[in-house]
């Protein structure tokens, strides 16, 4: 099985969002970044642009909520065409509840941890997701450098799910290239998420190939 690839659209261009999916449609899924200016630095996408996506492409929404009290925002996700709805477990008060209740709602749930935070936190959730995401860059912004203890989280997070027999997908979201992505994804990981790597690239199809054909 090839590396599942989710081209972050963060820096897509907007007025052109059907050419800019198009030109992606190698990809396996879409990553959709939510942020809200207050649990990240930055406010970006709200639901009208995840609507224009989902009528844009037929790829897996993958849906990353970077904002406070997620719960809010659920069953609007899913009527706007999100697939995975992935929340941060710092932004949670009750995370075993918004995991129940994004997958009540007809999805598959996923758990994000910032760079600080150790995998561990994850023991008694990781039954109940589909997919953890780590972040390796700080959340907020495009084009930031690769965090390389990343790999070592991605290490410990791989034997946590195969100890426990869980199946539950690993994503990467920040610094992804080819180089990084080998690292990932020989640690262990099943998913990556290309922001800067892709739309920047000038062949995108190529681009994608390249991280799809790691494993």
């Amino acid at each position: 099985m090839s590396v599942i690839v989710s081209p972050s659209i963060l820096t897509a261009d907007f007025g052109h969002l059907a050419d800019e999916l198009q030109s992606m449609s190698a990809c396996d899924w879409i990553h959709i970044d939510v942020m809200d200016g207050v649990f990240v630095p930055n406010i970006s996408i709200g639901f009208p642009i995840i609507k224009a996506v989902k009528d844009n492409t037929d790829k897996v929404l993958d849906v990353h909520l970077m904002i406070v009290d997620p719960d809010r925002y659920i069953d609007r996700c899913k009527e706007f065409g999100a697939d995975i709805v992935t929340v941060h477990f710092e932004a949670c008060r009750h995370l075993h509840r918004t995991v129940a209740a994004i997958k009540a709602a007809g999805m598959k749930a996923g758990v994000s941890l910032n760079p600080h935070v150790p995998v561990s936190v994850l023991e008694e959730i990781l039954p109940y997701v589909d997919l953890v995401l780590i972040m390796s860059v700080n959340p907020g912004y495009g084009g930031q450098a690769f965090i390389e203890s990343s790999v070592e989280k991605v290490r410990k997070l791989k034997k946590m799910i195969d100890d426990g027999g869980y199946n539950v997908t690993i994503e990467i979201d920040g610094g992804v290239n080819e180089r990084t992505g080998r690292l990932l994804v020989d640690a262990g990981a099943d998913a990556l998420v290309a922001g800067n790597y892709v739309v920047s690239a000038a062949d995108r199809t190529a681009a994608i190939q390249s991280l799809q054909n790691l494993k």
